[in-house]
Formats: C-alpha cells, sequence, structure tokens
C-alpha cells in the first residue's frame, strides 16, 4: 500500500510517494508553464496531471490515499461547476488593502484576518467586483485542486481556513463571519486528512488509479514541512533557517498574540504556535556568499563566545520575538576578522531564537524540549552546536524538510489509524 503527497507552491509543485513504512518510493516535480495556458488555475491543473503521469504506473496502481497541500492564502472563486471565474488570487497579494477600512467594521478588534493579505480580505475585495454574481464557491489552492481528483465541490480543511476567518477552536464559523454577505459561498470546513471521497472515474480512467483510492482533505504548504520535520509531541518544535528565522511549537495550549505575529493551528488536539522574525539567512547572505559560510564556520570556536552583541536586520522593523516596527538593526562593532564577525551573527541570531522560544512559553505554551531545524541553515553544523549552547536543548537536523513528504505523511496516516 501507498500513499501519495502533493505539495503545490508559488512557481511548480512536487509529489512523492511513500509506503507502509513511511519511506520514499518515489519523487516528482513539474513547474509551471505559461506555455500550457495563460490562466494559472488551468497551468496548476495541467501540472497536477503531469505529476501523477510521472509517477510509475505500477506504483500509481498501489496508491491507497492522496493529500494535497497549497500556499496558505492563495484563492480562487469559481462558479457551479467548479470553473474559476477569475484568475486565483496569490498568499502575497495586497489588494485587499483597498477593503481593510471595511474589513475592520465587522471583524474583531486584531484579528488574525486584518490584513491586505488574508483570504477574508481577498473574498471582501472580490465581493465588490462585478463577477461576484457569478460566484458559487470560495476555495484556497489545495481545495480546489483536490476537488479535482475527487469531484465534490466546497470542502477546504480547517489549516487552510484559519486566515478566512474559521474559529479553529471551537470548529465553526463565528457569528461575525456568518453574517456577512457571502457566507453561502464558504466552504464546509473539516479536519485536515479527513476522507472527502474517492477518486473520479475520469481520474481513474486516465490515470489508472484504484477505483476505492481515497481523496482526503489537505492543509497548507507550512504546516506540511512542519509534519515532514518528525514532530510528533508536544514541546517539540521546528526552526526554519531559510532567509527569516521561523518558529514553529507543538503546543497542549494554544497561543496567539496577533500584535506580535504569534498565532496558533490547530493539531487534533494539540496546538501548533510560532512566530517568524526578520532575522535570519538573508542578514548573512548580505555580508557572505554560500562558499564563504562554509569556510569561515569551519573556523569558529564553538566553545568560545564572541562577546559580540547583535541584532541582525536587513532594515528597521520587527514582529517577533521583540514587537517594535521602528527597531534599528544593531551590527555593530564590525571586527576585522570575518571569522568573529560571522560568529557573532550566528550567536545573534541563536538568541533571538532562544527569546522567541521563551517568549512562547513565557504566554503558555508548552515547555520547549527538542528542536528540529530545516531550511538551509540547517546544513550549518558550527551554527547547529551554536544554537544549541543557547537553546539548552537537543537540536537536530531533520532528516526530511519537503513539504509533499509531510503531505503523503498526512495521507498515510489518516488513512490507516
Amino acid at each position: 500500500m501507498f500513499y501519495l503527497g502533493i505539495d503545490f507552491g508559488t512557481s511548480g509543485a512536487r509529489a512523492i510517494v511513500i509506503d507502509q513504512q513511511e519511506n520514499i518510493l518515489v519523487e516528482v516535480d513539474a513547474n509551471f508553464s505559461s506555455k500550457v495556458s495563460p490562466k494559472l488555475a488551468q497551468n496548476w491543473q495541467e501540472t497536477l496531471y503531469d505529476l501523477l503521469l510521472q509517477i510509475p504506473l505500477e506504483i500509481r496502481q498501489e496508491i491507497e490515499a492522496i493529500a494535497i497541500n497549497g500556499t496558505s492564502a492563495t484563492v480562487l472563486l469559481c462558479d457551479a461547476e467548479g470553473n474559476p471565474i477569475d484568475e486565483p488570487i496569490w498568499y502575497d497579494d495586497k489588494r485587499g488593502v483597498d477593503i481593510l477600512d471595511n474589513l475592520k467594521k465587522v471583524v474583531p478588534v486584531n484579528h488574525l484576518v486584518c490584513t491586505a493579505t488574508s483570504s477574508l480580505a481577498k473574498l471582501f475585495w472580490w465581493y465588490k467586483t462585478p463577477l461576484f454574481k457569478h460566484a458559487k464557491y470560495f476555495l484556497h489552492q489545495a481545495d480546489w485542486l483536490t476537488f479535482l481528483l475527487h469531484g465534490k465541490l466546497g470542502i477546504s480543511d480547517y489549516h487552510n481556513a484559519l486566515k478566512l476567518g474559521y474559529d479553529v477552536k471551537n470548529l465553526c464559523y463565528p457569528d461575525w463571519l456568518k453574517q456577512l454577505p457571502f457566507d453561502s459561498i464558504l466552504p464546509e470546513v473539516l479536519p485536515p486528512g479527513t476522507p472527502i471521497k474517492t477518486v473520479t472515474t475520469e481520474i481513474v480512467k486516465r490515470f489508472h488509479f484504484k477505483p476505492n483510492c481515497l481523496v482526503y482533505t489537505g492543509t497548507t504548504d507550512s504546516i506540511a514541512a512542519f509534519l515532514a520535520s518528525g514532530v510528533q509531541q508536544p514541546g517539540e518544535a521546528v526552526t526554519s533557517l531559510g532567509s527569516t528565522l521561523v518558529l514553529k511549537l507543538l503546543s497542549q495550549t494554544r497561543i496567539d498574540d496577533y500584535s506580535s505575529g504569534i498565532y496558533s493551528h490547530r493539531l487534533g488536539n494539540l496546538w501548533l504556535t510560532g512566530g517568524a522574525s526578520n532575522t535570519g539567512g538573508a542578514v548573512l547572505n548580505h555580508f557572505f556568499n554560500n562558499e564563504q559560510l562554509e569556510i569561515l564556520s569551519n573556523q569558529i570556536d564553538v566553545n568560545t563566545e564572541s562577546k559580540l552583541d547583535y541584532y541582525p536586520l536587513l532594515k528597521p522593523g520587527e514582529r517577533f520575538p521583540i514587537n517594535n516596527p521602528n527597531l534599528v538593526p544593531k551590527l555593530e562593532p564590525k571586527p576585522d576578522n570575518n571569522i568573529i564577525f560571522l560568529q557573532g551573527l550566528l550567536e545573534s541570531i541563536a538568541k533571538i531564537e532562544a527569546l522567541g522560544y521563551e517568549k512562547l512559553q513565557a504566554l503558555g505554551a508548552t515547555s520547549v524540549t527538542k528542536i528540529y531545524t530545516a531550511g538551509g541553515g540547517a546544513k550549518n553544523e558550527t551554527w547547529r552546536k551554536i544554537r544549541e549552547r543557547y537553546l539548552k536543548v537537543p537540536v537536530i537536523v531533520s532528516q526530511y524538510t519537503e513539504a509533499a513528504y509531510g503531505t503523503a505523511l498526512l495521507a498515510k496516516r489518516s488513512h490507516v489509524r
């Protein structure tokens, strides 16, 4: 028995098939191409079908369950047949800024959806356009792609629906949201990993899946990457060392502090809480290229502190763990020795990481016991040792970091439980 996870991003997609022991059997990817169609949704569909065809037939025929993740707050407006009536709106599109004042009149103060890029802001923007009269369904990227496999419209999951305003604590749409004039097109929201339906007859014929292959509700790309990391117990966390520093902690307690960029996703009976700092790899790459980072890192004495105290930012402003939009970068004094300078940067980012987890715990989150690491910075063993010194818990490099793998785990574990 095999299980398929599909990850859709901003420029392409990846599919991973795993076996019963959660080993990767097949990994394929494809980029979106405007040569296929100038329409984005059509590109997504063709990319999805391309991925399925790349999976060897003998493996495809043994797939028991499928799940898909997409970028959070990338959304579509569809007609009664599920055809997009406008181009999808990407997760980072800020056109919702035009209706923020209207949105704030109906949404609770400091709510997560009160941003120009939230799913709800985009839906509100569409509501103000003439084409809205043709709309029957509002769907997220993962919702629509999953629909292409099972054929049932209007289904979402509570990870994707969080930025739509769905109440993940009480598992319902809040009254203030149900009173808005477009509530009739909101999707039904189910827990991630809920069986929806078997693949359609058309999909069976075209790709030779089993007729009883089940399609499950999916998740967002960031949560899928978290699932891939290996975290399973409360107190375990994942730090993503990419261009920015992103912290995610599995907690028994829900933590929300929207003003600091802290909010929680539900994971069954647990909560995935965290925040993102503007420090991270982008600052390192501003001063050093990858080759220099590797060479200099290997010369750092991890048992001796540099005594340098930085707050490495490329421009003023920080949200987490310090909520100060005017926080000034601190990158002085800069020693002549680049080894010491890099050490100071790595130590300072590690201190910010430690401060972030301390803040989450001070707000009531479960105490950190272990930290997995993903992202480009995870490859830096010197940095891992430095972080372990400041974090005072084991720091482990995740074996798997691909969101498609996490989504395959979601499909597999949902199917066999």
